[in-house]
């Protein structure tokens, strides 16, 4: 066993996210390991950039009100203890709503994310959906 030593709080880029928003890495697996994991936290408002990951990519909600989009889908609202799953190489973002922080641990493996275009403010108000009233 070992306890490791973790690196300290990171901004993430304004080239991938709109407003503001925090990770702190959990973990970052070495070789022959792909897995990562970062716990998110975003400011009201803030938000990924459109974007995808070659092996998909887990989300667990921990805080707040998360919403979470594919290419061409409603958004998604969701809540703490909500799972959230995007396939591999699925077009989406996520962040939190414009009234709540929003706090999420991420899971994906390798580092192949591929980074598009900023989610607009027409797409980031657009139709949602409620993990509350869902089957």
């Amino acid at each position: 066993m070992e306890l490791l030593k973790q690196p300290p709080t990171i901004k993430l880029p304004a080239d991938w996210f709109t407003g503001d928003a925090y990770a702190d890495v959990i973990h970052r697996g070495e070789e022959p390991s792909r897995v990562r994991a970062n716990m998110v936290r975003f400011t009201p408002g803030a938000r990924t950039a459109w974007h995808s990951h070659g092996l998909g990519q887990t989300l667990y909600i921990v805080e707040g009100i998360a919403l979470i989009q594919s290419r061409g889908g409603k958004i998604l609202e969701a809540h703490p203890g909500d799972v959230i799953w995007t396939p591999p190489g699925e077009e989406h973002w996520h962040g939190a709503a414009p009234d709540h922080f929003m706090v999420h641990l991420a899971l994906w493996e390798t580092d192949d994310a591929i980074w598009l275009e900023h989610v607009t403010d027409a797409e980031y108000t657009g139709p949602r959906v409620t993990t509350r009233t869902r089957p």
